[in-house]
């Protein structure tokens, strides 16, 4: 590896070791993305606000203190975006909304400041869905569409779809978006590179950009070419902050399971039906897994998917709804519908049944914790069929439910709190396939000792070039 031009295309690993020994700079390093941005984001529009000053001064000052014998981070140099939803000191936080133009960080959120204090450079925000409420596409009002780099046509997910394209195509080694209820694992599968959603206390967040605490939900997480990338990140952004009360200091890794790990194949959560090409990405990946040691058992569901699908619209929907009438005028022409066909679906609740529903969510938790206490760790899908067209689940009602049934193991490990990992398989009619492993609580470790193992035998996908993504099954 040799060349400015070809620097943006290292894994971050590789980026950080070659920073740390002063094989590279890290100016160096930063100026390849740029140039890798400045080539292919027109194509892609997935970076939004660029950082570019800044990034050179960072990578400046690190240079700097490399040259004067300071060890540096184990993310020295490495250059990442950050969800338009995420606070950079300094930088719009925009939700992608014209309002919010001007709305200027005071402060790093936590996960931003965690990911610089191991040497990484915020370089750009990356797009997102208008407050990411107006649906699963990555397109907002303030910066319009973000297109999937293997296929123009598809959506490249969402919410954080526009760090999804990032990572893929190379503009940075890393995304920082954040999930609740798919929110990094589909853009991961969509856009072929890997993420993780981590368990709710993990990493510390503060969410409070737009107002008071609220999204119990929401868990800000990594995106990566490679599953090593993805625990470097891990690393880096675990941990606690007074900022975050939730935050708490668990082991990254857990105690050794004995034996054999088991897991659990799930290819149809619920029945409703699955993708041939996501049919055969599960079994890739339970083969890769049964090669790697692990006892690989296919069962026939998950605990009580209806009812955690059903608590989870009603207490999320309940959430916001005492706001939606003022959200509803920001979010543009249409903007709005994806939010409404939920309403119409799903009433908010009222106080009575909002503590049954908190009854029955602790309920289902309960269940889902003896069901990983039998199965460590469950494989299943991440969206049950190929990368869907752009504003499918805004459409009408029927393509709403479609999106929704999809993206429904997404939806329900969210809700029961437990972390998850999206990792490529491999490619189907010239689109990334990709499957999830799901962990019990605070087993992050498992889910990417897991990853890694479908990674080793299935190979890495990104970067891809978007003007040559027609030719990229011949990779």
């Amino acid at each position: 590896m040799s060349g400015q031009d070809t620097m943006w295309a290292m894994t971050a690993a590789d980026q950080a070791a070659a920073v740390r020994s002063g094989r590279i700079s890290a100016a160096d390093l930063v100026d390849s993305h740029l140039d890798r941005i400045a080539e292919v984001n027109p194509r892609v529009n997935a970076v939004t606000q660029m950082m570019a000053d800044r990034a050179r001064e960072d990578a400046a000052r690190m240079d700097r203190r490399r040259a004067a014998g300071e060890e540096l981070g184990p993310l020295a140099g490495v250059p990442f975006t950050v969800k338009e939803t995420t606070p950079v000191e300094g930088v719009p936080t925009t939700f992608g909304l014209p309002r919010f133009h001007d709305l200027v960080a005071a402060a790093d959120a936590p996960p931003v400041a965690r990911l610089r204090a191991a040497g990484a450079v915020p370089i750009g925000h990356s797009n997102m869905p208008t407050l990411v409420l107006a649906g699963m596409h990555t397109r907002s009002e303030l910066f319009g569409h973000t297109v999937n780099p293997w296929d123009p046509s598809r959506t490249p997910g969402g919410s954080s779809g526009g760090d999804g394209a990032a990572v893929a195509t190379g503009m940075a080694a890393l995304g920082l978006g954040n999930d609740s209820g798919g929110s990094v694992r589909i853009p991961a599968s969509f856009c072929g590179v890997a993420g993780l959603k981590p368990t709710p206390g993990r990493f510390p967040a503060d969410h409070r950009v737009l107002g008071p605490d609220a999204q119990m939900l929401v868990t800000d997480g990594p995106l990566a070419r490679t599953v090593a990338d993805l625990r470097l990140a891990y690393e880096a952004l675990a941990g606690t902050d007074p900022r975050d009360p939730r935050a708490v200091p668990v082991p990254l890794d857990g105690p050794p399971l004995p034996g054999p790990v088991r897991v659990a194949l799930v290819a149809d959560p619920g029945g409703r039906g699955v993708h041939p090409a996501v049919r055969e990405a599960l079994t890739a990946a339970a083969d890769a897994l049964s090669d790697a040691g692990h006892d690989v058992t296919e069962v026939a569901d998950v605990p009580r998917l209806d009812e955690a699908l059903e608590a989870y619209g009603r207490i999320t929907l309940t959430e916001f709804a005492p706001t939606w009438p003022a959200v509803r005028q920001l979010l543009g022409d249409g903007g709005d519908r994806y939010i409404q066909l939920a309403l119409e679906k799903t009433p908010p609740a009222d106080a009575a049944e909002l503590l049954r529903l908190m009854g029955a969510w602790l309920g289902i938790r309960r269940s889902w914790a003896e069901f990983l206490d039998r199965f460590p760790l469950l494989l299943g899908p991440v969206f049950t069929e190929p990368p869907v067209e752009p504003g499918l689940e805004s459409r009408d009602a029927a393509g709403r439910e479609r999106v929704a049934d999809g993206m429904r193991l997404c939806t329900v490990t969210s809700f029961v709190g437990v972390p998850a990992v999206a990792v490529p398989t491999g490619i189907r009619d010239g689109l990334p396939c990709g499957v999830q492993v799901v962990g019990r609580a605070f087993r992050e470790d498992l889910c990417l000792a897991a990853a890694q193992a479908i990674e080793d035998r299935l190979g890495v996908l990104a970067p891809v070039d978007p003007r040559q993504a027609a030719a990229a099954e011949t990779r």
